[in-house]
């Protein structure tokens, strides 16, 4: 059987579209026809090289999407043929089998557990998870990432509590998961940071209080004459090290914390004074919000589906899939805050 997919053959050029022959199921693994992929700044920069050399070229790419099980193989239980499923970076239960290769003309490509710029795609068990009930194939793309590490984040990691002030840096798709979260919490203010007014004009359609233009004032004085004395709780999702800094200076001594989700570019450094944690202020990390797939996906699937907010206006257009370059050149350029990639046409 063959598959057509945009793959990576070198760093900072197109994708290029080639048919691909897709090898047999070892046990553990899942044959998924993809409908919606979906990408995040984690492809954009490995699409541009920030990440460094990359030894796997050439690979495919995507690490988040829906589609239906089309077949399984030995001992695989968590789904079956028929199921619409979420594909998600994000390990839960079952059988992490690594990656596979595809065929190219004899070519080997390489592939992780997990990827989804493609018509057809070999996944490890334990990176699928049912489409929650009353959620579209195309809204279920921002439980592959956005969703799980924006609201994880919020939840699992700054464990939010009602009437907390957070400051939410970068409203891309992660960040606007993060203002919904913080929203559905009950948080007050609700405080989105961001350059581009598209994005702070739709964080405030996803939860904000209030919008900062970090390119025309001070970010901290600013977020500190909304929430006197800075806010409890921070979330960074720019990737950028002045961000991450100023988030930690944007939180109240004596019990602020930051959780930093943005990835920053190969050979970037965090200086910080360390006199910031003897004011009781906490800086923190996290792998995906802290998120477990089958049993965040579920809850954070009814939240996206709930309509209070227009979430279906976070995704693009359709591309098709021979214009998954011009998804990531337009996400990178701040156009769009989640392409939606229809990998069927």
């Amino acid at each position: 059987m063959k598959t057509e997919a945009a793959i990576l053959v070198e760093q900072g050029k197109p994708l290029v579209v080639a048919e691909l022959g897709i090898p047999a199921l070892k046990p553990g693994q899942v044959l998924v026809e993809i409908a919606f992929s979906g990408a995040c700044g984690t492809q954009v920069m490995e699409w541009r090289g920030d990440k460094g050399p990359d030894r796997w070229l050439p690979h495919c790419l995507g690490h988040e999407g829906t589609g239906v099980v089309i077949d399984v193989g030995a001992g695989v239980t968590k789904v079956t043929e028929g199921d619409s499923v979420v594909l998600s970076w994000i390990r839960g239960d079952g059988a992490e089998t690594g990656g596979c290769k595809y065929d190219w003309d004899g070519k080997e490509v390489n592939a992780g557990g997990v990827t989804t710029f493609q018509r057809h795609a070999v996944v490890s068990e334990n990176r699928l998870t049912p489409v929650p009930s009353g959620l579209t194939p195309e809204l279920g793309i921002l439980l592959g990432c956005a969703a799980p590490t924006g609201m994880g984040a919020v939840y699992n990691v700054l464990s939010i509590r009602p009437g907390d002030s957070i400051a939410i840096f970068g409203t891309g798709g992660i960040g606007l998961n993060a203002c919904m979260a913080a929203a559905f919490a009950g948080a007050m203010p609700v405080i989105a940071v961001d350059p581009n007014p598209a994005r702070r004009e739709l964080a405030l359609q996803f939860g904000a209080t209030h919008g900062v233009d970090p390119s025309s004032e001070d970010v901290v004085d600013a977020v500190k004459a909304i929430a006197p004395g800075g806010v409890d709780l921070a979330v960074e999702a720019t990737g950028l090290p002045s961000v991450m800094g100023g988030a930690v200076d944007a939180v109240r001594a004596q019990g602020g914390r930051v959780v930093v989700i943005g990835n920053a570019k190969v050979g970037n450094d965090l200086t910080i004074n360390p006199g910031v944690f003897n004011q009781g202020k906490s800086l923190m990390g996290t792998w995906g919000g802290d998120s477990a797939p089958d049993s965040d996906y579920p809850r954070f699937g009814k939240l996206l589906a709930s309509g209070r907010f227009p979430v279906a206006s976070l995704l693009s257009e359709p591309y098709r899939l021979d214009q998954a370059t011009q998804a990531l050149e337009d996400l990178a350029a701040g156009r769009v805050a989640r392409p939606l990639i229809d990998v069927s046409k």
